[in-house]
């Protein structure tokens, strides 16, 4: 049997499988930093710089949940959706013929999953038929088992490239399922999709930590849920500044 490695759980979806633990005979895998605050430098009229928020400290499990994420967009730009789980089954919209587009419109579309462990990620990709760019799709490709822990880097790296591969060959809608819990994760994915012309979107699963550690805990493979009080800790909202196009936010049915 393999032992297992005694080291600190990763809480990181860009270095490796969230809540797994790291083997002690690999070397911690480099993590991007991008720090939250920039100077000071002048924008061009109707721009806005992303607003920066001090890190999350760590309340006690029976804290009240903060003021949910407020997204000010007018009514009818097709910019903001709000479903409620569970939802029917659909499918994304179809690419329009080449005749309809327009000069400036987008290539294709990069779709970014944000939520928990256990907030309906996998849930809302299956009921539209969709199979995502995913660590687990590619560890079960790659090693033959979803659980395979020890290539943290090559994964990733993999799932980057598996993304810049479509893109290149221009397909017209792209998924990450991923938690993406911060504005620094989420940004690699942008600043690529927005290199090939696509517009990026995201699909923010704001589903209580309560909701998440239940679901969770009845799982085969489970994520600790001192570890998930930490992810929820890291977790940001999107925003519109990041570069999404679109936003759309997923709750449960008669949430606070």
């Amino acid at each position: 049997m393999r032992r297992r490695s005694r080291n600190n759980p990763n809480t990181s979806e860009s270095t490796g499988k969230t809540g797994a633990e790291l083997p002690s005979n690999q070397p911690a895998p480099l993590v991007p930093f991008y720090p939250d605050e920039a100077p000071a430098q002048h924008q061009p009229r109707g721009q806005r710089t992303p607003e920066t928020r001090p890190a999350a400290t760590h309340r006690p499990a029976a804290q009240a949940r903060p003021a949910k994420q407020e997204w000010s967009e007018p009514a009818g730009t097709g910019r903001f959706e709000l479903e409620t789980q569970p939802e029917m089954a659909s499918v994304p919209p179809p690419e329009p013929e080449a005749a309809e587009r327009s000069a400036e419109a987008p290539k294709g579309y990069v779709v970014l999953a944000i939520g928990l462990p256990g907030s309906g990620k996998t849930t809302w990709f299956r009921r539209r038929g969709v199979t995502p760019l995913s660590s687990d799709l590619l560890r079960n490709i790659l090693f033959d088992d979803v659980e395979e822990q020890r290539y943290q880097g090559l994964v990733f790296s993999t799932l980057r490239s598996l993304l810049r591969a479509r893109l290149i060959a221009r397909m017209p809608w792209n998924y990450v399922d991923a938690t993406n819990l911060s504005i620094h994760e989420r940004r690699q994915w942008i600043k690529m999709a927005k290199s090939f012309g696509y517009e990026v979107q995201a699909v923010f699963f704001d589903v209580p930590l309560e909701v998440c550690l239940e679901r969770n805990s009845k799982r085969d493979r489970s994520v600790s849920a001192d570890v998930m009080r930490k992810m929820s800790e890291k977790l940001k909202p999107p925003v519109f500044e990041e570069g999404f196009a679109k936003i759309t936010v997923v709750r449960v049915k008669n949430a606070g």
